[in-house]
């Protein structure tokens, strides 16, 4: 083996002796060596290597998304834990939906990963109040925009115009972050101060929306890029994506974003936005009235799942609303237990070591093919056999949601 100088591993080279006899009298009087790389095109060898290493980061990403999905499981339960055993007052209430907000902005960026590792669309969106979107993304950034520049002597002034504007359909959070991103740009583009003006409209093209600061501006050619991938004028300070998944993200909404900025005057963005009335529809799902959820019987529950904090959480969030929850760290403990209640509902985990929850509800089926069970997963993966799992709940998810299911399965 020996070292080659542009590549990092080592390259294996076969050597051929061959001796050379001398033609007088047939002794040895030399020796013919040669070698053969054995190798594959650097080039190929290099590829498979970084193909290689980007399935096992899809494969690590997935991991800790599942697990990150679970931690956010834990801390959303307990924010609807204090609210039923200890409800806040109204100052606390606010920090508390401040951080239900950043902890279902986590789950929704979770999910795009996933998505994104599994080249998976967006299945469905939501009806959306732009403006109100707008206003609650302006209030987020205020301290950046008025409360840290005030401290340093700087003014920069935010105003929003909002116009008679129809819903428009989306995904909430992913939206919210394209606009918090091109505020924060606006920001860093006014170090001496200026004003940023937002303002939605309706025009023949549907419904659009301008960020337009009074900043620094860029020159043509940074205009014309700033949509690439990995492409920063920030230095360190920036990765140079935010604007290219805000492009993204605006192509996933069947919308799309311009800018125009001229050196030393400003800049302004335009998304533009199909209205929910041009689009089509989602399908539409069974969903349990509030009164017929309000009357639902007390069930006996099954809770299996591995992770403590998130199969505790359920239980007594279960329990306040009147249930009978009994709680199973594992598949096989759960098997174990079957025959120890006539369960209304078993509500079970995915990811679990030994036994995963599609392999424990194929056993439950055996024994008691009636039994609604329903699978809660950290995963997008929620394929699953409908002869064998009713109905599939993406973690991190509120205890209404469980209780619509149950009114549905009851």
């Amino acid at each position: 083996m020996i070292p080659s100088r542009q590549r990092d591993i080592p390259t294996p080279v076969l050597i051929h002796f061959v001796p050379v006899p001398d033609a007088s009298d047939g002794r040895i009087c030399a020796v013919s060596l040669t070698g053969e790389v054995l190798t594959e095109p650097t080039t190929w060898t290099e590829s498979q290597t970084q193909r290689h290493r980007m399935e096992t980061l899809g494969r690590m990403t997935m991991g800790m998304a599942h697990d990150f999905n679970n931690l956010l499981s834990g801390i959303l339960g307990h924010l609807e834990l204090w609210r039923i055993e200890s409800p806040p007052a109204p100052a606390q209430e606010a920090h508390l939906n401040t951080i239900e907000s950043a902890a279902s902005s986590g789950a929704d960026l979770i999910a795009r990963i996933q998505r994104y590792i599994r080249q998976e669309a967006q299945s469905s969106f939501e009806s959306l109040d732009m403006n109100a979107l707008i206003e609650d993304c302006l209030q987020f950034t205020r301290p950046y925009w008025y409360n840290e520049p005030r401290r340093q002597g700087i003014h920069i002034e935010a105003t929003f115009e909002a116009g008679q504007i129809p819903p428009v359909r989306g995904t909430r959070s992913e939206l919210r972050d394209v606009f918090v991103n091109l505020i924060l740009n606006a920001i860093h583009a006014l170090p001496e101060g200026g004003t940023i003006a937002v303002r939605s409209f309706v025009d023949e093209e549907g419904v659009g929306i301008e960020v337009a600061d009074s900043g620094t501006g860029m020159p043509t050619d940074v205009a014309k890029r700033v949509f690439e991938p990995l492409f920063s004028t920030k230095g360190e300070v920036g990765n140079g994506m935010g604007l290219a998944v805000a492009a993204g993200t605006m192509r996933e909404h069947g919308g799309s974003i311009a800018v125009q900025s001229t050196e030393g005057e400003g800049t302004v963005f335009t998304l533009r936005f199909p209205s929910e009335r041009e689009t089509q529809p989602t399908q539409a799902v069974r969903v349990p009235s509030d009164k017929q959820i309000d009357q639902i019987e007390a069930q006996t529950i099954l809770v299996v799942d591995d992770e403590d904090m998130v199969r505790n959480v359920i239980s007594r969030l279960l329990t306040l609303r009147g249930h009978n929850a009994v709680s199973a760290a594992s598949a096989h403990e759960a098997l174990d237990r079957l025959n120890d209640e006539e369960w209304d509902l078993i509500l079970t985990d995915q990811g679990m070591p030994g036994m995963t929850g599609r392999e424990f509800a194929h056993q439950v089926r055996k024994r008691m093919p009636e039994v609604p069970i329903l699978l809660l997963t950290g995963d997008t993966d929620i394929d699953v056999n409908p002869a064998e799992i009713n109905r599939v709940l993406t973690k991190p998810f509120k205890i209404d949601d469980v209780q619509a299911v149950i009114a549905e399965l009851t």
